[in-house]
């Protein structure tokens, strides 16, 4: 997505009418306009210049985002460039010049004409002077206020009118009528007829076109510094960048600015001072402080081959780092980009306010002409029938229709990445709160993710010690974490292993190898049970340690039992009471694990999940994803390469603990902790948000729908209601103003506070009713992925099998059906592929 700035926007028309322009260009496949930030984001094969050739011709102008701007610390500056309040201060110096004039103007038409405040004689006793004073003074402050004119009868020829269209219109025609009243004034004067020129003075509306457009000012005033805050927390965020590093170059250290700092330079931090870049710990060893990224207040301790972060703060120990990430390629610059990014994007709920907005403008100037049409046939004068047209004219506002979604999205944005959950467009900010079913990764995200050995059973015929010598020379060519925790324990006893040769890992069975010229074997109960017969005590006691949630890891040499080891992974402390928290929300909690059906029975457990789902191959968590989809809108929380699949697949994907690169890439939320309870934040932060949007999407539309009626005086014959120019243009005012306040209400939610929690009734399918569209297969004799996918094959061949989700490990074919298809049908068609069947559930 590139993204521009574009000027001249004022109100959500006008937002609309450059969407539309660039959305029209050929090659643009996404363009989506933010009022809120004045920013444009456009993805597509259409070059830059024409894009700006498209926004200029539609009346406003535009430029690339960060082009031709020097960078103090890469995407950091930039953001910050385009986050920075530049309206408030323009605004306040035309108001302050305004209110200057406005209350000299409002001394003469209210003060001495109404009350008969003193006034220089001059003045007092010429009435042509006095009016030609008001001329004066309200010519002053519209020239102060020359944009709304600019830009609105600029819009209105390009036939786009927007809120300055309106409020130029209201304030010209009361300049246009007053003044025409005052050349009526001094030629009744002339001619000496005094009746006609008190009549006339009556007629003035100088006061009301100065308040019109001072009020407005103040409105945007009070909008802007509004808007400003609910960026607070992304501005915050970026002061923490460093401006400047300590790099070593020939062995002498240099203060050098931030942005010099190349890939490769050594740089050292000292205690209390913050990191300049990503890099890696060659030297040393600290606690830093990572609260600006992840929210997290504990320190981390960071030793050598450690990594660290730009913006985190050093708090005890002198740290000498490589650097790995630096400029836009920083986690805290790819942060930024990516809330950015969030708000540059539109979120579904806006669709309804921006189509309303297209048109809103058009319809509100033709209710104003019929306005003045119908009180004028009514027999009210002109001027009567001028003020209600007027104003109509000033009280409407398609400004805070426009602002409702997007300042709920930034705020909601900001509250997030704040807490470290960092939502990548405002699709995933709506639609998160949505979720009806979660499907947790076993592996690191419900539990740590480091499991540690903790039973070892030698065969009878040999040694502890050179039981796990073997198992760990074997294992220590795996990247498997339960690898990792052999080799670990191994380093515990104080033993070392040899390496082993035609070294071969089996996805998701085992491994084999060759040492010292006797081939071992390791893997799953399943795996080994396949190559030799284990005797019933052996499987009796793999499967207790299955049952009490350890992974059973068994070992052969030349098909000859070695022993066997249990492995657990520790679950993680938050880890059930997230899920309740989920649960106590309304969402139904599947966890989806490789381990055997005993193990993961035993970890859903601890965890209080409603679902496991054992068995599940790294390939083969899409599948499940896919079927349960059709139980209700899905969220998949992972954390590794291997989820990337299922978390583009689901229909909202979060990634966890920042998980990798690519799990990063593939996921609509990213969690910055390895914290599962910040799921449920995430889903609280959606909802509140989503609720904001909805409470100023009602405020803006009863606005509107009270405001107009009220202003064109349809209660004057009822109520004897009537709405003054200038009353009209102060609701105008703090219409948009009321909308952004509302939306920075959104800082005071605790994410973190499950008090309030309302469990939401979801149309999710029970258990019950799917498991009668469902099927499980017991079948004996499948060793591999090969006959995986052979017994996957034939299956879904048969026209009542929608989907085959098939595990050799746990043994099982789990079947999606269309319709009613008999057991023996099943049987035969898995037993003529030399399968044997043991069971039909």
């Amino acid at each position: 997505m590139v993204q521009y700035e574009v000027t001249g926007m004022s109100c959500a028309a006008c937002s609309a009418r450059v969407e539309k322009a660039v959305g029209q260009l050929p090659g643009v496949t996404a363009c989506s306009v933010s009022l809120l930030t004045n920013s444009m984001g456009v993805e597509g094969s259409v070059g830059a210049e024409e894009i700006i050739r498209a926004v200029e011709a539609a009346g406003y102008g535009a430029s690339v985002k960060g082009a031709g701007k020097e960078s103090r610390s890469g995407g950091v500056s930039r953001a910050e460039e385009a986050l920075a309040d530049r309206e408030t201060p323009v605004l306040k110096k035309r108001l302050w010049y305004s209110l200057g004039f406005l209350i000299v103007l409002m001394y003469i038409s209210m003060g001495h004409m109404m009350w008969g405040w003193p006034m220089p004689s001059f003045f007092a006793h010429n009435h042509v002077a006095g009016g030609l004073l008001q001329l004066l003074l309200t010519g002053i402050i519209m020239v102060i206020n020359q944009k709304f004119f600019i830009s609105g009868f600029k819009s209105l020829w390009n036939k786009a009118p927007n809120m300055d269209t309106l409020v130029a219109l209201g304030a010209g025609a009361s300049f246009v009528y007053s003044t025409y009243a005052l050349f009526a004034m001094t030629d009744a004067q002339v001619h000496g007829d005094m009746e006609s020129v008190m009549a006339y003075m009556h007629e003035f509306y100088f006061e009301s076109a100065a308040m019109i457009l001072t009020l407005i000012t103040v409105g945007k005033m009070l909008e802007a510094r509004s808007k400003g805050k609910t960026t607070d927390a992304l501005k915050s965020l970026m002061k923490l960048a460093p401006e400047t590093a300590v790099i070593v170059k020939d062995g002498v250290e240099l203060q050098v600015p931030v942005d010099q700092v190349k890939k490769g330079d050594i740089f050292v931090v000292r205690p209390g001072e913050s990191i300049p870049v990503d890099g890696i710990v060659v030297e040393g060893s600290s606690a830093v402080n990572e609260a600006a990224l992840t929210g997290e207040s504990i320190p981390v301790d960071k030793a050598q081959g450690d990594q660290v972060s730009a913006a985190t703060i050093n708090q005890s120990g002198y740290l000498r780092c490589e650097a790995s990430r630096v400029g836009e390629d920083t986690t805290l610059s790819k942060i930024i980009q990516m809330v950015s990014d969030a708000a540059a994007t539109k979120a579904p709920i806006a669709k309804v306010a921006d189509k309303v907005s297209g048109v809103f403008v058009p319809v509100v100037i033709v209710i104003s002409a019929i306005t003045i049409v119908g009180w004028l046939m009514a027999g009210e004068s002109f001027g009567f029938a001028l003020a209600r047209g007027i104003s109509v004219l000033v009280i409407s506002c398609p400004c805070a229709l426009g602002l409702a979604t997007p300042v709920a999205i930034m705020v909601g944005n900001g509250v997030g990445a704040k807490n470290g959950i960092l939502f990548k467009t405002a699709v995933s900010l709506e639609e998160t709160g949505k979720m009806q079913i979660v499907a947790l990764d076993k592996t690191g995200t419900i539990t740590k993710g480091e499991p540690k050995v903790t039973d070892v059973f030698p065969a009878a015929a040999i040694e502890k010690e050179e039981f796990i010598r073997m198992a760990a020379s074997l294992e220590a060519k795996s990247e498997h974490p339960l690898a990792r925790a052999v080799m670990e324990y191994a380093k515990e006893c104080g033993l070392s292993w040899q390496e082993v040769t035609d070294f071969t890992a089996l996805p998701g069975n085992g491994l084999e190898g060759k040492l010292e010229g006797a081939g071992l074997t390791g893997g799953s109960l399943s795996f080994i049970g396949s190559r030799i017969a284990l005797t019933k005590e052996e499987r009796k006691q793999a499967e207790t340690l299955a049952e009490s949630g350890k992974t059973p890891l068994l070992f052969t040499r030349d098909a000859q039992f070695l022993g066997m080891m249990g492995v657990a992974d520790v679950i993680k402390e938050d880890s059930p009471g997230a899920v309740k928290e989920l649960q106590k929300m309304g969402i139904r909690v599947v966890m989806l694990t490789g381990d055997n059906e005993k193990t993961a029975r035993a970890i859903g457990a601890q965890a209080g999940v409603d679902e496991v789902i054992a068995g599940v191959l790294p390939d083969g968590k899409e599948a499940v994803i896919r079927s349960l989809q059709k139980q209700g809108k899905v969220a998949m929380v992972g954390d590794g390469i291997n989820d990337a699949p299922a978390l583009t697949r689901a229909d909202m994907g979060i990634a966890i603990g920042a998980g990798t690169d690519v799990a990063i890439e593939a996921a609509d939320v990213v969690l910055m902790k390895s914290r599962l309870s910040d799921v449920p934040a995430a889903i609280r932060c959606s909802r509140s948000t989503l609720k904001n949007i909805h409470e100023n999407l009602f405020w803006a539309f009863f606005y509107n729908v009270i405001g107009i009626p009220l202003a064109a005086g349809i209660w004057i014959p009822v109520f004897g209601w009537q709405l003054n120019p200038m009353f009209a243009a102060a609701a105008m005012s703090l219409s948009s103003f009321c909308v952004v306040t509302n939306a920075l209400r959104l800082n005071l939610v605790s994410i973190y506070d499950g008090r309030k929690d309302k469990k939401i009734m979801q149309k999710v399918h029970k258990e019950s009713e799917v498991k009668e569209m469902q099927k499980t297969m017991k079948i004996e004799g499948m060793m591999c992925g090969h006959c995986e996918a052979t017994v996957k094959k034939c299956l879904e061949a048969l026209p009542q099998v929608e989907e085959a989700v098939v595990s050799h490990e746990a043994g099982t074919a789990v079947l999606t059906l269309s319709g009613e298809i008999s057991e023996e049908e099943l049987r035969k068609t898995v037993e003529d592929k030399d399968y044997k069947v043991l069971g039909i559930e």
